[in-house]
């Protein structure tokens, strides 16, 4: 069943009733100011970080689900309601949002009112503008009162939502004109506020909640807006808010439009103040200038668009799939940005309160958007490096305001140093930057300790080397790139973390997935030895690797598939000897993607034990058969209910690495079978049982032990979207950024015929048509590049600027 349906043309997704699944969000941002948006007008902004320069507030986990937003209520001679439907949810006559990129459109009629709210974030701006248009659609006067809400959070959400015996007597406002200014603790430590402006003389005004709702009503149905009048409530102590009241006489067929400014502005200390507790109000005031008439939301659209345009314009590919091009093309580089942004810090399903940006995290979205944004992807990269330890390893997560590593949650997971190489070496090879090696970074944060770029890469690489447990493969430490595998945590206190509570010195519990990330990505270090001209570092380096690979056959597969861990006690995890967990997922493909057991035929078996074991028609879960009760050695991973998150679901996030490695051995058909079961677009029409957005990745779907099989949980902030967008773009179609060029080597099913890639490199423009005239998978019979054979299959940077045609037959 469908909610909506893609317009491609315009790139956006279109929701045509108010009662979707679950709410269906959009982003608006793009550097430092972001909002959340859902279908209903739902959602919350913030200033850089979602934690400590919270804007407005959410109430997660509430009754009714999405509760809170930026709201627009109409009152028509009694009859009130908003165009989203939500919060008031009085029937609509016509209801549509469009999710656009980096904008929403959400459009309500009712009793021949249409009122239409586009929001978005303007390019290098520090604030959300929505821009409201009422159009009288009757054919008599209409004569209407619009009132704005927004609930002003107290900027750090998590003393927020829990002080309140100091919050409820901090709250403190201005008001001057048609602009609501938010300056709680600005008498003090802070040098920032919040505004809420509109260009129109305003008819009323509140900014006392209380006042605004009455004390025991709820947003469906505020006092305020019942009675059609404001109070002009200015809040002292209470929770502070912000509505303005505008009155319009529309002539049947008039519009009227609104602008209004929801903006931070940091002041010098200096310039904090233009009198006693009056603040200095210069720079919001320049900001909702830009707004005052329509012709700025016309032009900040337009920069918005084009900014858009050409990001997505680096990649496109045209094929005989409407569903494909709209992935490749639009959703997922899209949803690749907007994880680099975020992180796993701010969704609906992550508060932005518990989590920074992770270490791991980060260097996996890195993989998505380097090709759109390369020079914010340098700039994440020292970030990500200066929050490792001199040890090599790292803290799990910085907070993005401050940049500082997350004390709370600290360090220990062994794989987290690995990633930095692996999302090092994609910057280089999309970039050709190596300069970035030399770069002076700091250790634990500290400025008064740094070395070199590369020397954190080193120390990545032999964090492992110098941690192996009693078989030669890597010690999993707190846990490995699966958090809720807890081999050395021994949790039995409710409430306690299952990651950051070490009972013991854990040096026994190993881990076949770091053996196989370590395989994977030691070359990329070794090559990069080798380039700076350290020959025996790399000979040594690649020694090491060959031993891992080694010691992962003698003792990381168990017959039929790789293990996936040996735990505390040093006995076996993912193996046929167990009576839960037999087999996992993320060692199948990442020990394949590093080559381990090709040669020898063991890949194939792994990933046949995958489609046998593992594969539902939902996507891979990720462990079989689920855990049935909670092991303490295990941890998490056994906390959940069968087929859900770790413990059997569909994580999809490591669903791509089985694509990549499908294509290691040549089965396309398998590859792009596996990548239209999770990709959202090819499951619109189950949107009722998938329930989350159609239009972008999910971190889990149920698994086929879960009661709710085939449903979703946590859209948006996962890895899923970097690996799929690498496995489709790179492995699939097979356009693969090297150090030295593009190499050319796809991996589809047989019985395409054609496609054509349009890929900007280092400048140039390489357009690549692909013809499959043998109705092959895998292999490059031709290359001609601007009408000239080409040896081999790399593709050279021509350096040029321009445009190149390239012909690739298969065969």
């Amino acid at each position: 069943m469908k909610f909506g349906f893609f317009d491609d043309a315009s790139k956006e997704y279109v929701i045509q009733t108010p009662k979707t699944p679950y709410p269906w969000i959009n982003y608006l941002g793009t550097k430092d100011f972001f909002g959340l948006m859902s279908n209903t007008g739902g959602g919350y902004a913030f200033y850089r970080d979602a934690r400590l320069r919270r804007l407005t507030r959410y109430r997660y986990n509430s009754i009714p689900v999405d509760n809170g937003g930026r709201y627009f209520y109409v009152y028509d001679e009694g009859d009130y309601w908003t165009p989203g439907w939500m919060p008031v949810k009085k029937d609509l006559d016509f209801y549509e949002c469009r999710h656009g990129l980096g904008y929403t459109r959400i459009t309500g009629e009712r009793n021949g009112i249409r009122a239409e709210q586009l929001a978005f974030v303007p390019l290098e701006y520090h604030g959300e503008v929505h821009q409201l248009t009422l159009t009288n659609t009757s054919d008599a006067p209409k004569k209407v009162k619009l009132f704005s809400f927004i609930e002003f959070c107290l900027w750090n959400a998590y003393d927020d939502m829990t002080n309140f015996q100091r919050n409820l007597s901090t709250g403190e406002v201005e008001v001057k004109g048609s602009v609501i200014y938010h300056k709680t603790e600005y008498r003090e430590r802070r040098n920032h506020f919040a505004f809420f402006s509109v260009n129109r003389e305003l008819d009323g005004f509140d900014t006392d909640r209380e006042s605004f709702l009455g004390l025991y009503n709820g947003l469906e149905a505020p006092q305020t807006v019942v009675s059609g009048q404001s109070s002009n409530s200015v809040a002292s102590g209470w929770s502070p808010v912000a509505s303005h009241c505008v009155e319009l006489e529309l002539a049947a067929g008039e519009s009227a439009s609104l602008n209004f400014v929801l903006g931070y502005v940091e002041n010098p200390e200096e310039e904090k103040w233009e009198s006693l507790n009056v603040i200095h109000k210069a720079r919001a005031e320049a900001m909702i200038a830009r707004f005052a008439d329509d012709s700025g939301v016309k032009d900040a659209m337009q920069e918005l668009k084009n900014y858009w345009d050409n990001l997505l314009s680096k990649y496109t590919i045209q094929s005989h799939d409407d569903k494909l091009n709209r992935m490749v093309n639009i959703w997922n580089p899209y949803q690749c940005m907007v994880t680099f942004n975020m992180s796993r810090s701010a969704s609906y399903f992550e508060s932005g309160i518990g989590r920074g940006m992770g270490f791991r995290d980060s260097n996996q979205d890195l993989l998505g958007f380097v090709h759109q944004i390369p020079e914010r992807a340098r700039e994440r990269i020292i970030d990500i490096a200066s929050t490792q330890f001199e040890n090599g390893g790292a803290y799990h997560q910085y907070q993005p305001l401050t940049k500082q590593g997350n004390n709370e949650v600290g360090g220990g997971f062994n794989d987290d140093p690995l990633w930095l190489i692996v999302g090092t070496a994609a910057y280089i090879k999309e970039t050709g930057d190596f300069a970035i090696l030399d770069e002076q970074v700091p250790f634990d944060c500290n400025p008064g300790n740094t070395a070199a770029l590369f020397e954190h890469l080193k120390r990545s690489f032999y964090h492992v080397i110098e941690n192996l447990g009693p078989h030669g493969l890597p010690l999993i430490g707190r846990a490995d790139w699966n958090d809720c595998l807890n081999l050395n945590c021994f949790s039995d206190v409710p409430d306690e973390s299952f990651q950051t509570t070490q009972h013991i010195e854990g040096r026994t519990a190993e881990s076949v997935f770091i053996a196989g990330l370590f395989v994977f990505a030691g070359p990329e270090f070794v090559e990069l030895c080798k380039r700076r001209g350290l020959s025996e570092e790399a000979a040594a380096a690649d020694a090491h690797i060959e031993t891992m690979r080694k010691t992962t056959l003698d003792h990381g597969f168990d017959g039929e598939w790789f293990l996936r861990a040996y735990d505390h006690y040093g006995q076996k995890i993912g193996s046929k000897e167990c009576d839960e967990g037999q087999i996992f997922i993320e060692p199948q493909g990442f020990c394949v993607m590093a080559g381990i057991g090709v040669q020898e035929g063991l890949a194939e078996k792994a990933l046949n034990s995958v489609a046998e074991r593992l594969e539902t028609p939902y996507g891979i879960v990720l462990q079989n058969p689920p855990y049935s009760k909670y092991y303490i050695n295990l941890g998490e991973i056994s906390s959940y209910p069968p087929g859900y998150k770790e413990n059997a679901g569909i994580f999809c996030h490591n669903n791509p690495w089985v694509m990549m490695a499908e294509t290691v051995i040549g089965r396309g058909d398998r590859a792009f079978e596996l990548y239209r079961k999770i990709a959202p677009a090819y499951l619109e029409d189950i949107s009722e049982i998938h329930r989350t957005e159609p239009y972008v990745y999910s971190q889990m779907i149920a698994g086929k032990d879960a009661v709710r099989q085939g449903e979703a949980k946590n859209s948006w902030l996962t890895g899923t979207a970097a690996w799929n967008f690498v496995a489709i773009t790179q492995s699939i179609l097979g356009i693969q950024p090297e150090f030295d060029g593009l190499r050319i080597n796809p991996c589809i099913p047989a019985d395409w015929e054609e496609f054509t890639i349009t890929r900007v490199f280092r400048g140039d423009t390489y357009v690549i048509h692909v013809s499959n005239p043998n109705r092959v998978s895998k292999g490059v019979a031709s290359v001609t590049v601007d009408g000239s054979k080409v040896q081999g299959n790399i593709l050279p940077v021509y350096g040029d600027g321009q445009a190149h045609q390239v012909e690739v037959v298969l065969g």
